[in-house]
């Protein structure tokens, strides 16, 4: 199922060019570095669960690109703007070869099951 998204038609010609440049700079720095590297984690100071997901990359041996943005104090606005983008909620955010595969605890269960090593393959 595909998940909702407001139609371009009904936002209004007026804020549509707003809409789509808000914060496109953070956007377009995790879509590079998806596009460079096999494995990027997403977070935020002071959150553990990007930490987590780090530490059972480590302990995998599976090397990735981490990109941090901000606090809970602070660069919220530019971390919604990424939410927006994925249509994932929290942090850290997880992609493997281009795909969005989720949080820490999505990422536990690809090693768990053996997948992520089937998608790195």
């Amino acid at each position: 199922m595909p998940r909702p998204l407001l139609d371009e038609a009904r936002i209004h010609p007026a804020i549509r060019d707003t809409v789509a440049r808000h914060h496109a700079d953070i956007v377009q720095e995790v879509e590079a570095a998806v596009a460079a590297h096999p494995v990027v984690v997403v977070g935020m100071a002071q959150n553990p669960m990007p930490k987590k997901a780090r530490k059972l990359l480590d302990a995998a041996g599976v090397a990735y690109h981490y990109l941090e943005y901000g606090s809970y104090f602070n660069t919220w606005r530019r971390r919604n703007a990424l939410k927006m983008w994925t249509g994932w909620p929290t942090f850290p955010m997880i992609f493997v070869c281009g795909v969005l595969v989720g949080g820490a605890s999505d990422l536990q269960a690809l090693l768990d099951s053996g997948a992520l090593k089937k998608m790195l393959a």
